[in-house]
């Protein structure tokens, strides 16, 4: 592990660009750890402030405890103290406490508290299970805010007075109101994330509102691009913004919608495109199209040719 506290974490990922590294699979869709590996060896090459083992874009939705272990283990050997790794726990409270200890044991630097599986539950219901999970490690811990976990600023307060060690919230939503309330309200308390699909569309607005970094899923397959676009969106140069998402993003965005679901999978064929190792997603997710990989693979192959250029 890097050896930050909990308190260090936040300020450390807010300086920089986040993934979600994708989990490799092999033909049998089991997990491909020398596969995975070597990805992870790959993007802890490149300027990143940290990665989140077996997340959204890790498809850690389709993984066993047993299997986020593997892969959280796999990535804090990898990076060997390199950049952060920040562990999931998800699904109901006794579950992401199991997970939040097995990743603080396995050397993981944080955790990221994904939405609890299918049910609502108020804010007092969230706040609980929140501080249970808080409660069950010393890490860092983010909150992700989508889905049935969403939070307006008084909850998100509420949270962090509860929980010391509630160091991150990250946004899944895309309510530009409901952030200024919540950076409003807490100021520098928390390290705000960009976390909507493709966060670099909402880069450049989210970055007026205090929020310093996002997840970028891109950066699986597209590293040095995706790293001159948080460089534009932090110096605020709307040119370079407007002209990569002119070329690349919205183009990608395109092949993107097409199905749901392709917000995972059009990652994994990304690093098709590029010739990178890759693998196929679990279901119910779906691969794209063999016309898609094609689509896909010529927007890569500019997008390499034009960084190169530059």
């Amino acid at each position: 592990m890097s050896g930050l506290s909990a308190q260090e974490l936040g300020p450390a990922l807010g300086r920089g660009l986040l993934s979600f590294p994708v989990t490799h699979f092999d033909a049998e869709l089991a997990f491909d750890e020398s596969a995975y590996r070597d990805h992870i060896g790959w993007l802890a090459e490149y300027d990143v402030a940290g990665l989140f083992a077996a997340g959204g874009t890790g498809e850690g939705f389709s993984l066993t405890s047993g299997e986020i272990d593997r892969v959280v283990r796999a990535a804090v050997d990898e990076t060997a103290g390199r950049v952060p790794v920040i562990a999931p726990a998800t699904a109901g409270t006794a579950v992401a406490v199991e997970q939040a200890e097995a990743a603080e044991a396995a050397g993981a630097d944080g955790i990221l508290l994904l939405p609890p599986y299918l049910v609502e539950a108020a804010p007092e219901g969230l706040i609980e299970h929140v501080a249970a999970v808080c409660a069950a490690t010393s890490l860092g811990v983010i909150f992700y805010s989508r889905a049935n976990a969403t939070c307006d600023d008084v909850t998100v307060a509420r949270m962090a007075d509860r929980c010391p060690n509630l160091i991150g919230f990250k946004d899944g939503v895309g309510n530009i109101e409901t952030m200024t309330r919540i950076y409003t309200r807490l100021g520098d308390r928390l390290t705000y994330i960009g976390g909507l699909p493709t966060a670099e569309t909402f880069a450049l607005p989210y970055a007026e509102m205090g929020v310093t970094t996002y997840s970028s899923a891109i950066f699986n397959f597209v590293p040095e691009f995706a790293l001159d676009f948080y460089t534009a969106v932090r110096a605020r140069d709307r040119v370079t913004v407007y002209e990569h998402l002119r070329n690349f993003v919205i183009p990608y965005l395109a092949i993107r919608d097409r199905r749901p679901g392709y917000a995972v999978s059009i990652v994994k064929a990304g690093l098709a495109a590029a010739g990178r190792p890759a693998s196929p997603v679990r279901p119910p997710l779906t691969d794209l199209t063999a016309a898609e990989l094609a689509e896909l693979t010529t927007l890569v192959e500019a997008t390499a040719l034009a960084e190169t250029i530059a």
